[in-house]
């Protein structure tokens, strides 16, 4: 039951460039040492250069110093970059690297494909003109207060009412909004001030508003069309920031916008998840500038949403057994069921929503409040709600027995009664605390056979309320072409993998061509762990037919581990408790602690491995695991009662698989090893990665991994590091210290520095590549140079966060599911015009769309060409050690990505751990900042594949 389940996907083919000095220089000759040629072919000069454009740009090292061996890599040593304390800035930029040739040719079967990119066309002569908008109430706030921010539903509605009032000077369908302060126009605006008077709706007074338009920039699609030519460097994002903000414009006004995605408004029954809820079908977009063209790129989308109904018949779909006539008994569920969430009223005209802040202490009849005579000539009386409700708006309320909603609105609470409430549309729904059927449900809708997701995304291409629909594009002179980009394919060949035989000699595996996968029937681990002392801690020996059956399991485990040459032994102890002492944050560390401290007693060394089973997922978890990892250095796997007690080969195997790397064991590796980096000497590849909380969550902090391998050449070995840092922060503050601590580990294991490094970064967005060149790489590198070791690097971006999809156009071109087979790698047509990149399919999609990985070198020493590296990295998917598959992501990001969650798990439990301790006093200090100390992994662990 370990958190991060397999996600599948591949990458790489290898290849040996050798007697190369100096960096390729893309078009020119390669820099010599005397010349500014400067190893890593990731630096450009200010103006797109490859190289320094003076000779005090950088500094040369030629000497590597240390007190340990550095393994040598392949190619002759080259010169470190070194950027001076004192350089400019713009002379010490580093950009991203250039594609160092036309793209791969390795190739088992070529493929027919079909990707969600649309070519865009426009004509270069034409123009967007970019205004700050800027709205500001035209009376100041009371008594000094400060402005407040004004909702995009109120943006929008001035927007429209500019529109209607001057239609000349503010022409609605040839401008575009971001929401913000950036309004887009295909023709020039006349820039000033604009008044706009909201009507009065009902006891509301009308509101003036002050706009002003002033010019910013004028853009041309010239300089789009010059740099998709190659002929200009930079990317002009103000260019594509107009563009993207225009294939939005349609969409914003007519869907739900949930983010970056929209969905549509009109909600189909048969996607009803019940309990009030609802599935939406959608799309996410963007625009790509790639080799061919600008593309816009869509993909199909669902969500869960609440649905827009009467707040009562919400409610009575929600909440099973809800009674308007025994709220009492539902109070509590309907508070959670309705806090934070919007609403629109039925009893008076507005187009406002309100914000449920709760709900009234009095049920409805007997509330009342002081109403003041407008004209100040009565004196102020008192009026029951009810009476109100009838002398204001001719309406009698139903329902006198229930609670009204407080909703708040600019620090005001209003008192309404349910009745007049109806849910405003695009309010999500957590797909987390969907029941399990809704869950398989949406799940369902999202995970369509490639078939449908490619009909459904033409059809949203062409939908008039798409980005491509009405005039706003037109206006602007974008035509979008309604068919999908035609696309090569590779496959490449997958490696062969070793394991061993029931005897121990070495046996050599042809992986399944169409899945990519392989078994362990009559076959065993490269290097099994002897495991003697063990215990089983079960928490569902109360939990009726969900309890672990131990006479039946533990037999069953043991001759699994055996036959796989995994010795293991009786368990020292089984220990039969329950799910509540799980749920209970003393009671796990009681019991924790009692095991540690009984193996201490009655056996030679402290537990191996502690194997706790689970009656169902719980809370309880994330403290386990932060109490065994951090405070006592237990090495622990959990698992299911109910797939245990069914003790099916499979599962058994897989459990097995698990704790024999955590263990240090080598469960299996690639027979010929990894390409490119044949020879003697060592490599080491680190997977950093950076997790953050749910978007509700302001306070918590987001935690950074790293991890890195502690072995060479069968590279399956990983140590990893989390530390804490600032709330959403994308750059890994400690990068450098982390990885330094990681090559400390690796030194201590093999003796030897390794000379060669590759790191795959995850999480991050193109905006972000600078920031992972010029800081995260840079502090690496100084620290490096600070202990005299000047390995090779190679820095590569693995993303899945994108849009692209791969679609066969024939039979032939897929698979079984109709997804395109394992191994499936495309580098032209839709990546980038120069940057280094390719879309790799590593993984068997046995269910809905596969999705590529997105692989973007931005700096590299090894001087990989396109075949090189993408075998590397498929090769490399070939080698995770929790199942026998390739697998969709490269395994030290993959890695980190667990690594990461874990960290999320600490924090949890540590704030759990808090308010145990002292649920009295206050531990908000504790919630907005962070004791590194208390994250940090026990020294027994630290070397250890703890997170598989």
């Amino acid at each position: 039951m370990e958190r991060g389940g397999y996600r599948g996907r591949a990458g790489g083919g290898g290849d040996r460039r050798q007697g190369q000095v100096g960096p390729i220089a893309r078009g020119g000759g390669r820099g010599g040492h005397g010349s500014g040629g400067v190893r890593g072919r990731g630096w450009r000069g200010p103006t797109g250069s490859r190289g320094p454009t003076s000779p005090t740009a950088v500094t040369l090292h030629s000497q590597r110093s240390s007190s340990l061996p550095v393994s040598e890599p392949v190619i002759p040593a080259m010169q470190s970059l070194t950027l001076s304390e004192n350089l400019p800035e713009n002379l010490a930029k580093l950009l991203p690297l250039k594609r160092p040739d036309s793209g791969g040719t390795y190739t088992i079967q070529n493929l027919r494909l079909h990707a969600n990119f649309f070519a865009v066309e426009y004509s270069p002569t034409r123009m967007i003109w970019q205004y700050d908008f800027d709205i500001k109430p035209k009376l100041p706030p009371e008594h000094g207060q400060p402005v407040m921010k004004l909702p995009k539903s109120i943006l929008s509605i001035i927007r429209n009412n500019l529109s209607s009032n001057h239609p000349k000077e503010f022409p609605l369908t040839m401008t575009a909004h971001d929401g913000r302060k950036n309004i887009f126009s295909a023709i020039p605006l006349q820039p000033g001030e604009f008044k706009v008077v909201l009507s009065e709706e009902d006891d509301r007074k009308a509101h003036s508003y002050i706009c002003t338009l002033n010019l910013v920039s004028e853009l041309s699609y010239c300089k789009l069309s010059e740099y998709l030519s190659g002929s200009v460097l930079p990317i002009p994002r103000d260019i594509l920031q107009g563009l993207d903000v225009v294939m939005k414009e349609n969409p914003t006004r007519q869907m739900i916008c949930a983010g970056r995605r929209f969905f549509t408004t009109k909600l189909d029954r048969r996607d009803d998840l019940g309990h009030g809820i609802i599935a939406s079908r959608g799309f996410r977009h963007s625009l790509k500038p790639t080799s061919q063209c600008l593309a816009l790129c869509l993909d199909h989308s669902v969500l869960a949403f609440r649905k827009p109904i009467p707040v009562i018949k919400f409610l009575e779909e929600h909440i099973d057994g809800f009674n308007t006539n025994n709220f009492d008994a539902f109070r509590e569920k309907v508070d959670n069921a309705l806090k934070r969430l919007k609403v629109a009223l039925t009893h008076r005209v507005t187009k406002m929503k309100f914000t449920i802040a709760g709900l009234t202490e009095k049920n409805t009849r007997y509330l009342s409040f002081v109403v003041q005579d407008s004209e100040g000539i009565a004196s102020p009386r008192d009026v029951s709600l009810v009476d109100y409700y009838r002398e204001k708006y001719s309406k009698d309320i139903e329902y006198k027995d229930i609670p009204c909603l407080e909703l708040g609105k600019n620090g005001r609470k209003n008192q309404v009664p349910m009745e007049f409430c109806i849910l405003a549309e695009g309010q999500r729904y957590p797909k987390e605390d969907l029941d399990r059927n809704a869950a398989k449900n949406l799940k369902d809708m999202s995970l369509v056979p490639p078939k449908v997701r490619q009909n459904m995304i033409c059809n949203m291409v062409r939908d008039r309320d798409g980005p491509c629909g009405g005039e706003i594009a037109h206006n602007f002179g974008i035509r979008v072409s309604m068919n999908m980009t035609r696309v090569t394919g590779r496959v490449l060949r997958p490696p062969e993998i070793k394991v061993s035989t029931s005897s121990g000699e070495v046996m050599r595996i042809t992986v399944d061509k169409q899945k990519c996968n392989w078994n362990f029937i009559k076959r065993s681990v490269v290097e099994g762990k002897s495991v003697g002392r063990w215990a089983v801690l079960d928490f569902s020996s109360s939990s009726g037919r969900f309890s672990l059956n131990p006479d039946q399991f533990i037999p069953a485990f043991m001759d699994r581990c055996r036959s796989l040459r995994i010795h293991l032994g009786e368990p020292l102890v089984y220990k039969p408790t329950t799910m509540n002492k799980l749920s209970n944050v003393d009671t796990i560390r009681e019991l924790l602690d009692w095991i540690n401290e009984w193996t201490y007693k009655n056996s030679e060394g402290r537990l191996q491995i502690l194997v706790c089973v689970m009656a169902r997922e719980d809370e309880g978890y994330k403290y386990l695991k932060w109490y065994s990892e951090t405070i006592l250095g237990m090495m622990t796997q959990c698992c299911l009662s109910p797939s245990a007690n069914k003790v099916n080969d499979q599962y058994l195997l897989n459990l097995a698989l698990k704790i024999n790397a955590k263990l240090g064991g080598s469960n299996f590796e690639l027979m010929s090893g990894l390409p490119h980096f044949g020879g003697e000497g060592h490599a080491m590849f680190i997977g950093a990665d950076v997790n953050h909380p749910g978007p509700l969550n302001t306070t918590s902090p987001s935690m950074a991994a790293v991890v890195a391998s502690m072995n060479w050449p069968a590279v399956n070995h990983y140590a990893a590091r989390i530390h804490p840092q600032d709330h959403r922060k994308e750059k890994i503050v400690k990068f450098a210290d982390m990885c330094l601590e990681l090559l400390k580990a690796y030194v201590q294991l093999n003796k030897v520095k390794p000379g060669r490094v590759v790191i795959f970064r995850d999480g991050v967005s193109e905006s972000q590549f600078d920031m992972l060149l010029n800081e995260e790489l840079v502090d690496l590198k100084r620290a490096f140079r600070a202990m005299n070791y000047s390995p090779t690097i190679t820095l590569i971006v693995a993303q899945k966060r994108h849009q692209t999809r791969l679609f066969p156009e024939g039979e032939r071109d897929g698979g079984s599911t109709g997804n395109v087979p394992p191994g499936t790698v495309v580098d032209t047509g839709i990546t980038h015009h120069s940057d280094f990149d390719f879309y790799l399919c590593s993984h068997y999609g046995s269910i809905g769309t596969s999705k590529p990985t997105h692989y973007q070198v931005l700096w590299d020493d090894h001087e990989f060409t396109s075949n090189g590296l993408q075998q590397l990295i498929y090769d490399l998917c070939f080698t995770y050690a929790r199942c026998t598959k390739s697998v969709s992501l490269v395994p030290p990001v993959y890695y980190a990505d667990l690594v990461a969650y874990r960290g999320q798990h600490y924090h949890q439990a540590v704030i759990a751990g808090q308010s145990a301790a002292s649920a009295a006093s206050s531990s908000s200090s504790l919630v907005s900042s962070f004791n590194e100390q208390l994250y940090r992994l026990h020294p027994d662990l630290e070397n250890s594949m703890f997170f598989v």
